[in-house]
């Protein structure tokens, strides 16, 4: 267990701010030697035979919390996911850390994301193509990730051919972008007719004008293992502890962003699990998409510092996203960390495609939490249309405890004659409504210790919103269940919007362990956003009432 302490001064040394972390889990070593293991597994070698494969991706699985246990537990298993370009399939390869030679296989007609190298295999076999090779080889063409990353066309067995898209966008004052598909199965290379969309797949499009900010096209992770305890003190006192997980290593089935757990406020629960685990777009008109994104794949930010542990960086400046900086280029790849007066800041970019989004987490000395969420994008021809983005934070309160807490709604003007205030007692979806001043409240039943929940300016109402219904709501009251971390569709989708609805089902809430989905929306214009900015942060407010 590795610690490093770092201060940063602020007004004066009573309010000097202290940062201490511990390192958690398994390390990325670790896990990468794991990978090179499974590669030579006799049993995964045997199930494969001498088929053509790779291997895709190698996750570690969160143990199923439910009864939550009072202290983390560091994941035990792993999946990996090989895929069979013989026999078109997927391969699971599940096990323990504990006992990695013994491993369940079983196979699968779904279809994972591309990894880096599998993209760079689609563009090395375009490179071969008499006309397109000749071009991209010239310096006519970079070639990019484009949205969506697998073009999907059923097979009448029902399994799909694995085709990667890969778009091929023209340098400076060239003409000819298009998208095409790399078929990994037979490794022919595939072109769509122009239509209104250019030369691309239905859900996408490949035209002028391009949009964006300049791709630097840098490296990327994701599944790679990542968590700290970070400990934030003050004049002395703990003012904050909570373990930290990076975007490469976050929970759920897209993974989540940066994401906080077991995290108490001068020595109190506040939060059990904070996290992003639902991002969806949809585009006005369906000129492009709709889609599910994924919030598992980091990107560059501009970071200078010391690494307390690997992928996680102490900063001496504030970092900088794309939004800041206004450029795609980083020096760094994780969780940015730094002291910004009295709030300790927490920052990570991540692509899916063109998007890029800024994942961030300021937590005051006074015991706010701001959780924001960004959105930018690089050159593409999807973003020059409007589209909408939605994003869901989980906010899994145990407000001392886990069980006994209380989610009370406030209105102004009152909705309820007599009282502002009313008990939220069964599961429910509620609308923003800033003509009420509506805020929301999770408090210990006992104590009345709270925090309340301040919607942000620009965070937008579904039920308002040009989009809707794919927005689908802007707060739901739920009973936490361990099964419910999201709603369990994978980033290719369909289906595309998200799914929370089917959980609530009537269950009691009112002095149980709650959970709040906190929906925010944002309509993106690139070609609309004023000269120097970069893209739009959203986010609600959680402010402690009473400790």
């Amino acid at each position: 267990m590795a610690r490093i302490a770092s201060t940063r001064p602020t007004k004066s040394h009573k309010d000097e701010i202290t940062l201490k972390f511990a390192t958690f889990g398994p390390t990325a070593e670790a896990v990468e030697a794991l990978t090179e293991r499974l590669r030579t597994h006799a049993a995964v070698r045997k199930y494969l035979g001498k088929s053509k494969h790779r291997l895709l991706w190698l996750t570690l699985v969160d143990p199923l919390e439910d009864p939550k246990p009072a202290r983390p537990k560091a994941p035990d298993r792993f999946r990996a996911i090989f895929y069979d370009y013989t026999r078109n399939r997927s391969v699971f390869v599940d096990g323990t850390l504990r006992n990695p030679a013994k491993v369940q296989i079983t196979d699968s007609a779904f279809q994972p994301r591309p990894s880096p190298e599998e993209f760079d295999e689609a563009v090395a076999l375009i490179e071969q193509h008499d006309e397109l090779g000749a071009m991209l080889r010239g310096g006519r063409f970079r070639p990019y990730p484009p949205m969506p990353p697998l073009v999907q066309e059923e097979l009448p067995d029902g399994r799909i051919e694995r085709v990667v898209a890969v778009g091929l966008a023209p340098n400076k004052g060239m003409k000819g972008h298009e998208i095409v598909g790399v078929n990994m199965i037979t490794r022919q290379i595939l072109r769509y007719a122009r239509s209104e969309r250019g030369c691309a797949p239905l859900t996408s499009a490949a035209h002028n004008p391009i949009c964006g900010i300049t791709s630097a096209g840098q490296p990327t992770a994701s599944g790679v293992a990542g968590s700290v305890w970070v400990t934030v003190i003050q004049g002395g006192q703990t003012v904050w502890k909570f373990l930290l997980v990076r975007p490469a290593a976050s929970s759920g089935t897209n993974g989540s962003g940066v994401e906080l757990r077991y995290v108490d406020y001068r020595g109190k629960r506040v939060l059990y699990r904070a996290h992003v685990p639902i991002l969806n777009v949809k585009y006005d008109g369906d000129k492009c998409g709709p889609y599910r994104d994924w919030q598992n794949e980091e990107g560059m930010i501009q970071a200078v510092g010391t690494d307390p542990a690997p992928g996680f960086r102490l900063c001496s400046a504030p970092a900088q996203t794309i939004i800041e900086s206004g450029s795609d280029v980083g020096t760094f790849l994780g969780v940015g960390i730094y002291v910004q007066g009295q709030e300790v800041v927490l920052v990570s970019e991540m692509q899916a495609g063109w998007y890029r989004y800024v994942s961030l987490w300021r937590l005051h000395t006074d015991g706010t939490i701001r959780p924001r969420f960004g959105f930018s994008a690089v050159t593409s021809s999807c973003v020059c249309n409007v589209h909408h983005h939605h994003a869901y934070w989980r906010l899994d309160f145990d407000i001392r405890t886990a069980s006994d807490n209380l989610v009370r709604e406030f209105n102004d003007p009152p909705i309820i004659p007599g009282t502002n205030w009313h008990d939220k007692n069964f599961e429910i979806r509620r609308p923003r409504d800033p003509a009420h001043k509506r805020r929301w409240r999770v408090m210990n039943n006992r104590t009345g210790e709270a925090y309340d929940i301040i919607p942000g300016a620009n965070d937008g109402i579904a039920t308002t919103a040009t989009d809707w219904p794919f927005p689908r709501g802007d707060l739901w009251v739920l009973r936490s269940h361990g099964n419910e971390i999201d709603d369990g569709v994978h980033a290719i989708g369909p289906p595309y919007e998200a799914g929370i609805d089917a959980w609530v089902n009537g269950e009691a809430v009112n002095g149980q362990d709650v959970v709040i989905w906190y929906g925010a929306h944002f309509t993106h214009d690139v070609q609309g956003d004023p000269p120097g900015q970069h893209g739009h942060i959203v986010g609600p407010d959680l402010k402690l009432v009473k400790w």
